[in-house]
């Protein structure tokens, strides 16, 4: 289970890291709210843990921002502010649960483990498939005709928005700000090289090909890329 921990504290996250780590969790820490938006916006986490009093970008704009992205990742708070209205402000935000400060260790582990189950739980779909490509979204894993595909973190995530708008065409556009959160053109071939990759990877081996390029619109993943849905 892999835990993005966004806390500005250096000490309390050391010690958090470390209790959860000694708990069996990955965990990865960012120190302020910018630096923590961009994580959790372009990376696969199983639960989000987020001060509420950030630099740079405050923990319930980071939660604002994620839920804007369609990105429903759980969120567990972490604030000293406890009165009613600030856990209301703060679950209303978009948070799952809000836990204040102090708090004993024990409870912030129970409380992850419930969001743990209940994202399982409310999954919509174990796996996204097309053809015989498969993307089981519990382990993480790519397999094509029962094959195991070995993808870095970037290609993992270009194929899930792939695999998310089947039969689109998606533009170099979209995917510069869904699949690395950019809201502006760097001017350079990233895309177009992050595509070869995953493309030699999911298809140069196999008969059909499924991940194709519009010439002058962007590119799709399809059986049959002559009839994109709208």
């Amino acid at each position: 289970m892999k835990i993005l921990l966004i806390e500005d504290d250096i000490e309390a996250a050391t010690s958090l890291q470390k209790g959860l780590k000694h708990s069996g969790y990955e965990v990865v820490h960012a120190s302020d709210g910018l630096h923590g938006f961009s994580l959790a916006n372009t990376q696969n986490y199983d639960v989000l843990i987020i001060d509420r009093m950030l630099p740079n970008l405050d923990g319930l704009t980071i939660i604002r921002k994620l839920r804007e992205e369609d990105i429903h990742t759980p969120v567990l708070i972490l604030s000293a502010l406890g009165e009613v209205d600030d856990r209301v402000t703060g679950l209303k935000a978009g948070g799952d649960d809000y836990l204040v400060k102090p708090y004993a260790f024990n409870e912030l582990l129970a409380r992850i483990e419930v969001l743990n189950r209940r994202s399982l739980t409310n999954v919509e779909k174990a796996e996204l498939v097309i053809n015989d490509l498969k993307l089981d979204l519990i382990s993480h894993t790519v397999t094509r005709n029962g094959i195991a595909i070995r993808l870095q973190p970037k290609e993992m995530q270009l194929l899930e928005y792939f695999l998310r708008n089947i039969n689109k065409i998606v533009t170099r556009t979209m995917l510069l700000e869904k699949v690395w959160g950019f809201h502006f053109d760097p001017e350079t071939n990233l895309v177009d090289t992050q595509i070869s990759r995953l493309r030699s990877k999911i298809d140069k081996d196999f008969s059909q090909q499924l991940l194709h390029t519009i010439r002058g619109k962007g590119y799709i993943l399809s059986e049959d890329p002559s009839n994109p849905k709208n």
